[in-house]
């Protein structure tokens, strides 16, 4: 994309992770209620993922942000493709819409 270190370091997580969550906290302990919700969707679709911690970085935090063109935390990439926020993540996941991305990219799920 560009010599932004930031931005490096964001390619490559989502190159070498199948499911990222940029969010605040972590998986188990989510400090925003958006993260938290994106969270359990991902636990109720039964996948793994990397969760990224952006308040423990600034740069990180501001740079996510320019990297996907969107303004806000929790942010979701799937086979490193920007999938959404919290609203999107929501309303995919009611509609059947975000199990059927996962299953097409491959994604493994332990949801019975």
């Amino acid at each position: 994309m560009n010599d932004n270190p930031v931005f490096s370091k964001i390619e490559e997580t989502i190159k070498n992770n199948d499911v990222v969550l940029f969010m605040k906290g972590n998986k188990d302990m989510p400090q925003c209620g958006f993260s938290a919700t994106v969270v359990q969707i991902l636990a109720r679709c039964g996948v793994e993922f990397k969760d990224i911690n952006i308040l423990t970085d600034a740069a990180l935090r501001e740079g996510i942000k320019q990297f996907s063109n969107w303004p806000t935390i929790p942010q979701l990439y799937v086979k490193g493709e920007f999938v959404g926020g919290c609203d999107i993540a929501r309303e995919m996941y009611q509609a059947g819409e975000l199990q059927a991305l996962l299953k097409e990219k491959g994604i493994a799920s332990q949801a019975a």
